[in-house]
């Protein structure tokens, strides 16, 4: 099964359109709120290479992006794949 991380805070609407498909997906991750934890914060940045905008999607310590690129996954076909591994 694949692990997946993903850096959320509470009131972005696109963390939980990422959430929601994740959800459809039965995948289970661990959600990694930013909010108020600079330190948290800064994992994220190092880890997406500079990306600071959330949501930051890992699968299996690969950096997928973000909600688009989640998405755009989703459409290919990419991410059932990559969630089965």
């Amino acid at each position: 099964m694949s692990i997946v991380e993903i850096y959320t805070s509470p009131y972005c609407g696109y963390c939980h359109a990422a959430k929601r498909l994740l959800n459809k997906k039965s995948a289970t991750f661990q959600e990694i709120d930013i909010s108020g934890n600079p330190g948290r914060r800064s994992e994220m940045l190092v880890r997406a290479n500079g990306g600071h905008t959330v949501p930051q999607v890992f699968i299996n310590d690969k950096h997928i992006g973000g909600c688009d690129e989640l998405h755009a996954m989703e459409h290919s076909g990419q991410l059932s794949a990559m969630l089965a591994d």
